[in-house]
């Protein structure tokens, strides 16, 4: 390859295949989209008049259904019930969804890019569904805290391990999607 000061002149590249048969792993959101969205507040107008702080219950789970050769839909469900000595001030169920392309990847790793890097990508576009649901119900947004997906991931991990070790078997490799508490 020839440089003339700060231009490419040879654009050969004999390593390369042809357009679109690229080897080398990649992996990515296609797109992502909001695929059920559900926001009660039962007890209003009444709510509003409350003077107890609610409780605020954040419930997660992660799941992962393949779409296709090389696609696959992580859905990230977000559950969130807020309570007062009087009753629910509002319940919020999410189902964010995203679709991730994947391409000459290992299994293993793309299990870990699909219950734990995708999650974390997709969070923050979930997170504003949220706060923007419940501000739209009538309540100040809700900004829920960050997860730690890779840490989960990682934790579900060795406590499969450990479980199979105790039974006796070797580890698969096979986990659970990571569900937990926020």
């Amino acid at each position: 390859m020839a440089d003339e000061g700060d231009i490419l002149t040879n654009l050969d590249n004999p390593a390369g295949g042809a357009n679109g048969a690229a080897e080398q792993p990649a992996a990515g959101i296609i797109t992502q989209y909001v695929k059920d969205l559900s926001v009660e507040n039962p007890n209003s107008p009444d709510v509003f008049q409350w003077t107890d702080q609610p409780k605020v219950d954040v419930q997660f789970n992660i799941g992962a259904q393949p779409k296709g050769d090389q696609v696959t839909e992580v859905e990230l469900k977000i559950n969130i019930t807020a309570t007062a000595d009087k009753g629910t001030a509002y319940l919020v169920e999410l189902s964010y969804c995203g679709l991730i392309g994947l391409r000459n990847i290992p299994e293993e790793q793309a299990h870990a890019f699909l219950f734990a890097e995708a999650p974390r990508i997709l969070f923050p576009f979930a997170r504003r569904v949220v706060a923007d649901a419940v501000r739209d119900a009538g309540f100040p947004p809700l900004m829920v805290d960050p997860i730690d997906f890779n840490g989960l991931y990682a934790q579900q991990l060795a406590a499969k391990r450990q479980q199979d070790a105790a039974a006796g078997g070797a580890a698969t490799g096979d986990i659970a999607p990571p569900a937990g508490q926020a």
